[in-house]
């Protein structure tokens, strides 16, 4: 059945509407980064780059590292973008755009985030990488799909008792990773555990400035989450979308987190676009 223009969006040129990407311009193993600026932080390692365009926050570059085509696109901040990316990327690998219907045979994408993230637990050092083993939605936005499949819900159960969770709230989703991807890029020099993503950078990731918050010790609480020997390890804005929708989608994702800033012990990094541009050239070295 055809999709109505209503739902694939599409631009006067063919492209799909946010991204302005055509079929032709992504490679299948795609990395996501936030920052528009940090494109070019990963693209200028490649053999060559074939491709540029950029509409809003969302820049795109293809080309090859070592024979290898990759793509790397920012996403903005928040799971809304990546909302918009996934589902695009998606639309892009798997819908025929002249005729608007599903393939049917479809592509399988590797994504990959290079993300930097805040750290939960006093023992993960600034500036070292986390490796995200499970995606934490508390921000409410995988409910807007069918997640029976991708929901774990003993552990899902498990932290809500431990936080006391809210219950007017979005009932908290976790996501496992993909273990292809987990082997690849985890290593003696990366840390993992479960990775909670929150809608907001300030109160719903336990910041005060102005404005008191509605749990002010939720962060503690996360910090002191042990399921079965797995803990909380960071708190940032996209990796339990990116490892929901790919899930759902039929994609492999993984999220790989540069730790500029540790919330249990107050610090910062001293130089957090070192730190950014290790975690590039270690993904690379993995890809």
């Amino acid at each position: 059945m055809s999709i109505k223009a209503s739902e694939l969006i599409l631009n006067p040129d063919g492209s799909v509407y946010h991204l302005n990407l055509k079929p032709e311009h992504i490679a299948d193993t795609i990395i996501v980064v936030g920052d528009q600026n940090r494109v070019e932080l990963v693209s200028r390692h490649f053999d060559t780059v074939d491709f540029k365009i950029q509409k809003r926050e969302f820049k795109t570059h293809t080309g090859t590292l070592n024979s290898k085509r990759i793509s790397v696109i920012s996403t903005g901040i928040g799971t809304d973008n990546i909302d918009i990316v996934i589902n695009e990327l998606d639309a892009l690998a798997n819908i025929d755009f002249e005729t608007r219907t599903i393939k049917q045979h479809l592509t399988s994408l590797n994504i990959i985030r290079i993300g930097t993230s805040g750290g939960l637990q006093p023992n993960i050092p600034i500036d070292s990488i986390v490796v995200s083993e499970y995606g934490l939605d508390i921000n409410g936005l995988l409910h807007s799909y069918q997640t029976e499949t991708i929901s774990n819900l003993e552990m899902e159960d498990a932290f809500i008792a431990h936080t006391n969770w809210n219950s007017n709230k979005a009932r908290p989703i976790i996501v496992k990773g993909f273990k292809s991807l987990l082997s690849k890029f985890e290593s003696d020099v990366t840390s993992k555990g479960i990775t909670a993503t929150a809608n907001g950078f300030y109160g719903p990731q336990g910041r005060v400035l102005r404005l008191q918050l509605e749990d002010a010790a939720l962060n503690k609480k996360m910090d002191s989450f042990n399921f079965k020997g797995v803990k909380i390890t960071n708190l940032e804005m996209e990796t339990s979308a990116i490892y929901g929708l790919s899930h759902l989608l039929g994609h492999n994702a993984i999220s790989l987190n540069a730790i500029i800033a540790n919330r249990a012990n107050g610090t910062f990094s001293k130089n957090p676009r070192k730190a950014v541009e290790d975690l590039i050239t270690y993904t690379l070295d993995r890809i």
